[in-house]
């Protein structure tokens, strides 16, 4: 794990960028950090017998990029269970329960007629939204807490599933690229609809089950932009495929003149959202 973690400090210095990935894995022990309280417990046979009180639920939201905002800024984990959701779409999205609630599908689309609840309008119909939710269904985990936490504080015992990186264009122009270079294809790199959450945890996921050898670029989710900083992306891709974009970096063109260039724009970038950006800066 220790080579892993160095391989990435190299990366990171070959893109100019200041802040090191996280990691996603299962887990039945709850970390310390950042993660919501126990509340309403989502499921499609509580939600057909009427058992969910949606006041409750909605009034204890509790949103998984936020919560990884702010273990980003501690360097800690972040974390969701069942028991202990605070989101319905995303405790589906991690793998927490399925399959997906109706009340999902209509908040996300067109709402509910009649009622307070006017629906965010993100796809045009129920069907829409039905046909997103089971596309991207993630494979159920057997650990009961989804945690998302530095990469450096993994162990070989316990690696991550998927490496994530929130870093703006410039940064994201290197990784994007490497992606597509190592899997020598120019579909080595997706963005599909997608909540947040949906983009770093279940699409990475989904893709690896199918075979596709991808990383998957997210952050387009208008709820989520809150809990994000002003232009920033998000970048996830399986530990399978991130470890040969690493092997791959030195051959890359991210050791050639051109992106020079672009990694002078990163640390100008770096410069002006008060992020440092001198040469010889340490990531974090």
């Amino acid at each position: 794990m220790q080579e892993l973690v160095n391989q990435t400090q190299k990366l990171l210095d070959l893109l100019g960028h200041n802040e090191a990935p996280l990691g996603i894995y299962y887990t039945d022990v709850k970390p310390e950090g950042f993660g919501p309280k126990a509340g309403e417990t989502f499921s499609r046979e509580r939600e057909a017998a009427g058992e969910i009180d949606w006041q409750k639920a909605f009034g204890a939201f509790s949103c998984i990029i936020g919560n990884i905002r702010l273990a980003r800024k501690k360097r800690t984990a972040a974390w969701i269970s069942h028991k202990e959701c605070g989101c319905m779409g995303g405790g589906y999205y991690s793998g927490m329960y399925a399959p997906y609630l109706d009340m999902n599908v209509r908040y996300v689309s067109t709402g509910m007629p009649g009622t307070p609840i006017e629906g965010e309008h993100y796809l045009p119909s129920p069907e829409s939204m039905v046909a997103f939710m089971e596309d991207c269904a993630p494979p159920l985990q057997e650990g009961k807490y989804c945690v998302i936490k530095p990469l450096e504080q993994f162990s070989p015992a316990e690696p991550p599933l998927v490496v994530v990186f929130f870093a703006r264009p410039e940064v994201m122009t290197g990784l994007h690229n490497l992606a597509c270079y190592t899997v020598g294809s120019h579909t080595g790199v997706v963005s599909p609809f997608g909540a947040g959450c949906t983009n770093i945890i279940a699409w990475p996921l989904v893709y690896e089950r199918r075979g596709q050898a991808c990383a998957v670029i997210g952050g387009f989710d208008p709820s989520a932009r809150k809990y994000m900083k002003a232009d920033e992306l998000s970048f996830a891709v399986p530990l399978g495929l991130y470890g040969k974009m690493l092997d791959r970096m030195d051959s890359s063109a991210l050791t050639r003149e051109t992106w020079a260039g672009v990694r002078k724009k990163v640390l100008k970038s770096r410069r002006i959202w008060g992020e440092g950006g001198e040469e010889g800066g340490t990531a974090s």
